[in-house]
């Protein structure tokens, strides 16, 4: 895989092909990846990639996006559901259009919107990023900031924390990756003190 090559064609339709806001949210994404991945380790170019391509299809809504679901053969639960869907559509299409076949890559865009347990560190940053970049503005939001200074784990969790609290008040449906991936989180910060 030529990563460098990749990353330049998803900066391209990042940049030509999404609307202003989504754009500076993705681009918002990779800049945080990157300082993220100073700080923890992980890999810059992977990050990009994965940074780049993780919201390709955020604005599919509606017969568009069941056809695609459908197309790729992804379960119905994702039928009528862009909030979930879009992470694993494009996955999907990163292998297909793009020729991605690092499975790191691969399930740091599928799991950045729920998380999942054991994710791996690339995961973790993508996850993070795209819930923490600057243009995100919500309750608690500069806490798991303040957090993910000294703790990529528990800036993790308490994203998973907020989100599990936010679509349980607003009585929706919380993917069961995100429950088990905070369970998980918890279960291993108390081990580790």
């Amino acid at each position: 895989m030529e990563y460098e090559k990749i990353r330049d064609a998803l900066e391209e339709f990042v940049l030509n092909e999404l609307y202003e806001k989504r754009r500076a949210h993705t681009l918002g994404v990779r800049d945080t990846a990157l300082k993220l991945c100073e700080k923890y380790g992980a890999d810059p170019l992977k990050a990009e990639i994965a940074a780049l391509g993780h919201d390709m299809f955020r604005g599919l809504r509606g017969e568009a996006l069941n056809e695609e679901i459908k197309r790729l053969g992804l379960p119905d639960k994702y039928l009528n559901d862009p909030n979930l869907a879009h992470s694993k559509i494009a996955a999907v299409r990163l292998r297909e259009d793009y020729g991605v076949t690092d499975e790191d890559i691969l399930n740091a865009v599928s799991y950045h919107t729920t998380g999942r347990k054991d994710m791996s560190l690339l995961e973790k940053v993508i996850y993070l990023a795209d819930g923490i970049e600057p243009n995100r503005a919500y309750p608690g939001v500069d806490r798991i900031r303040q957090e993910a200074e000294t703790s990529l784990d528990g800036a993790c969790l308490m994203a998973m924390q907020g989100t599990i609290e936010y679509v349980t008040s607003q009585g929706t449906h919380l993917d069961e990756d995100t429950k088990e991936a905070a369970d998980h989180l918890l279960q291993e910060s108390k081990e580790n003190k």
